[in-house]
């Protein structure tokens, strides 16, 4: 019996479909759908009238430093979702991913695999379609062990006690003031500190409140006197708690360490609630000094070696990637 493939573009469309993580969930199609800059696909595989398969991607615009300045990239995480165990898990992902590049490439300059589960996953099929491997780190704390406590650096430890002396406390975004007034703090500490990408507003309302009957996303502070100093977002999914965004303003409140209490309050709650494993979900291309991976380690947590895949659309440019990493 072929395969069927079939294309979502928008959210009304979706028929109700099976799923386990959050990364290929309708719930993130709508957040993607509803947020400025932001254009979901979801490609889901049917055998007969019956989903066997499905993947999310993201088409966003990005600004980079050299020309072109502007692109449109596409984002997808993990390498998708699978219902049938009869089925070939290798061929569906081949399948998608030849109508996945073939859909996407006309809008895109880049196409990006990334936050992969098993790195060996799809090969063949990322060659077969002329995608390029670059190494990449995980960096993720077991929680079903030992305690996140028992877990920290000596200076970790002494960071989060000092600054819960000096003042600084913890609390859950419960309302619409408090979610803007964190998405204006943390955009300005990404953009001087991070990276130049950072979501509009709509991306934290919704992922935090469009399902209140399933917990899907929270949204940790660190206050100071009543006014947000850091803040970190934490997605659930299938077990496993993931840290999506999290920053600070480290150079104002340097005393008061809130981009550590912003990490240490999603790590906490993931053990409280019962998590499996708490993920950093951009630990970094595997270089021997890294400002953020050297950071998050302190915390307690074990890295392993991973991949991103890539697809440029100017063929020259990807070629030559291809030969450089290949």
């Amino acid at each position: 019996m072929p395969i069927r493939l079939t294309t979502y573009r928008k959210g009304n469309s979706i028929p109700a479909l099976p799923g386990y993580t959050i990364f290929n969930s309708t719930e993130l199609f709508r957040v993607y759908e509803l947020t400025r800059g932001y254009e979901p696909i979801l490609i889901v595989a049917y055998l007969e009238e019956r989903p066997v398969a499905k993947l999310l991607a993201v088409i966003r615009k990005s600004v980079r430093l050299f020309p072109p300045s502007i692109i449109k990239r596409c984002e997808i995480y993990g390498n998708g979702e699978y219902f049938d165990e009869t089925q070939n898990r290798e061929e569906l992902f081949s399948y998608i991913l030849e109508h996945l590049t073939h859909e996407v490439l006309q809008k895109s300059f880049l196409i990006e695999f990334r936050n992969l589960d098993n790195p060996l996953f799809g090969y063949k099929a990322f060659r077969k379609n002329k995608y390029f491997p670059i190494n990449w780190l995980r960096v993720y704390n077991s929680l079903h062990s030992r305690t996140p406590l028992e877990r920290l650096s000596v200076s970790r430890k002494r960071q989060i006690n000092k600054a819960l002396k000096n003042g600084a406390y913890i609390e859950v975004a419960d309302n619409d003031k408090d979610i803007t007034l964190f998405s204006k703090m943390l955009k300005k500490a990404y953009s001087s500190q991070v990276r130049k990408h950072f979501p509009d507003l709509n991306f934290f309302r919704l992922l935090t409140w469009q399902r209140p009957d399933k917990e899907m996303a929270k949204i940790f502070l660190v206050k100071y006197k009543d006014k947000i100093i850091g803040g970190s977002v934490c997605v659930f999914s299938n077990g496993n708690a993931y840290l999506w965004f999290s920053g600070g303003m480290r150079k104002t409140y340097a005393f008061l360490y809130p981009g550590v209490l912003a990490v240490w309050a999603a790590l906490t709650y993931a053990r409280e609630e019962g998590y499996e494993h708490f993920e950093f979900m951009d630990a970094g291309l595997p270089f021997k000094k890294h400002g953020y991976r050297e950071f998050i380690l302190r915390f307690g947590g074990k890295q392993s070696s991973t991949r991103r895949w890539f697809r440029f659309r100017w063929k020259w440019l990807n070629k030559l990637l291809c030969r450089m990493y290949i």
